[in-house]
């Protein structure tokens, strides 16, 4: 349990600590995200894609957010990305050579894994660090050998529990998500709600991956 500014209702209390604490792991307490950087985001459609985005933007870096096909590109534009490549009609790796200043990402924040991060591995710049906190594809991961040697790319698994079962960092990342939310550079993302008698209809919304942000129950 932990307190939320009194301006945010209890749907978007609820869809605060998941999202901004899984984002702010990697990016702030790990991958030391500064002003000066380029970051990619896939999947950015997701609560934790899009408190990565308003992360991103709250320290002034860039944020490269990455979506399938063409329908989630004016959504996510609208909530903060700077630019958006649609990854069933743009080559990644391309795209990123001219956001990135001719470089290309310095953080990867990725929860699809699988073949897909071969590409993300061209695309990233040298130096660059790859969390990877899920495996939404369901296949298997290559390691992208060639790139990672190449450019000196590190490769990382992620996961939340990395910050909440840590007190210091536990701490640290309240402490940012509050002061973001007070101001306002933070602001919870709330798709749709459902009441919990209709938990399995919540559950088919999620399955059809249409949502953009969080689905939340409510009691």
């Amino acid at each position: 349990a932990a307190p939320y500014p009194d301006h945010l209702s209890p749907a978007e209390a609820a869809a605060i600590w998941m999202p901004y604490l899984t984002a702010y792991g990697a990016l702030i307490a790990l991958g030391k995200l500064q002003p000066d950087h380029v970051v990619l985001i896939t999947a950015a459609s997701s609560s934790v894609g899009l408190a990565a985005i308003q992360i991103v933007k709250s320290l002034g870096a860039v944020a490269v957010a990455t979506t399938r096909g063409p329908e989630k590109k004016p959504f996510l534009l609208e909530a903060g990305a700077d630019h958006v490549i649609v990854t069933d009609a743009e080559d990644v790796a391309e795209q990123m050579k001219t956001i990135g200043r001719g470089k290309g990402a310095d953080l990867v924040f990725d929860p699809v894994a699988g073949p897909f991060l071969e590409k993300l591995a061209r695309a990233a710049a040298p130096g660059a660090t790859l969390f990877e906190y899920g495996l939404l594809s369901g296949q298997p991961t290559p390691f992208p050998l060639v790139e990672a040697l190449g450019k000196g790319l590190s490769i990382r698994g992620y996961v939340l529990f990395e910050i909440v079962n840590q007190a210091q960092r536990l701490a640290a990342g309240k402490q940012f998500v509050t002061a973001g939310l007070t101001t306002g550079a933070l602001a919870p993302v709330v798709d749709r709600t459902f009441p919990l008698e209709k938990i399995a209809d919540a559950h088919r919304y999620m399955e059809s991956n249409r949502q953009k942000g969080k689905i939340v129950v409510t009691v």
